[in-house]
């Protein structure tokens, strides 16, 4: 997507960047419901860029890659995890703040957390981690994740470790989730057990990154 300037919660959208989303939702949308209906590999990208009544660079402006078309949805939580850190409350430490929030994320059912069984949100988790070429790419999601996470913690070589661990964890987690939904299960039936895992996972990372908290 064209990277622009960030709007305040006082900016309002212009036309041209009104247009401009338009245009990145239209593409975005036509192309998951063609991946969805006949498979990421089974569709390609002129043919998403003709459904979606834009030309082939211009799709290409706003999704570099073919699996940016299904990833961007995962675009807006590359720095939650910092975002989180840089919102806690004043004495609450970095790892209580995303303890807090992964634990209300599972509540709420967000599918950051895998624990959704929404049949929207389980089809579209099937076509991310059943299409090789996506996942290999959602790696550098995870490096940007962990990037932010280290400039919010601090920056430095501690802080590049404790975030590789802490969205590590978040990940597991998430997958642990994930897997027992798509296996059948509802989200109500893993609900204990996921804020058990969730718990020891916190407790892992705050036993191993004390220092944390300075």
């Amino acid at each position: 997507m064209p990277q622009e300037p960030r709007r305040t919660s006082q900016q309002a959208p212009g036309l041209r960047e009104r247009k401009k989303q338009q245009t990145f939702d239209t593409i975005s949308e036509t192309a998951v419901a063609l991946f969805l209906e006949r498979g990421f590999d089974q569709v390609p990208v002129a043919e998403v860029a003709s459904a979606a009544g834009v030309s082939k660079p211009t799709l290409f402006r706003y999704f570099p890659a073919k699996e940016d078309l299904v990833l961007h949805r995962f675009a807006d939580h590359e720095d939650e995890a910092a975002r989180v850190v840089a919102a806690r409350a004043a004495g609450e430490s970095p790892l209580d703040a995303l303890r807090r929030d992964f634990l209300a994320g599972l509540e709420r059912r967000d599918p950051v957390t895998g624990l959704c069984d929404h049949p929207s949100v389980l089809a579209f988790q099937r076509l991310a981690y059943g299409t090789p070429s996506v996942v290999a790419r959602m790696l550098g999601f995870l490096t940007r994740s962990e990037e932010a996470l280290a400039k919010a913690l601090g920056e430095g070589t501690g802080a590049r470790l404790a975030a590789g661990q802490i969205i590590a964890v978040r990940r597991i987690l998430a997958d642990g989730n994930r897997h027992r939904i798509a296996a059948g299960e509802t989200a109500d039936e893993v609900l204990a057990d996921a804020r058990e895992a969730a718990e020891l996972g916190f407790r892992q990372l705050a036993a191993g990154l004390g220092s944390l908290d300075a």
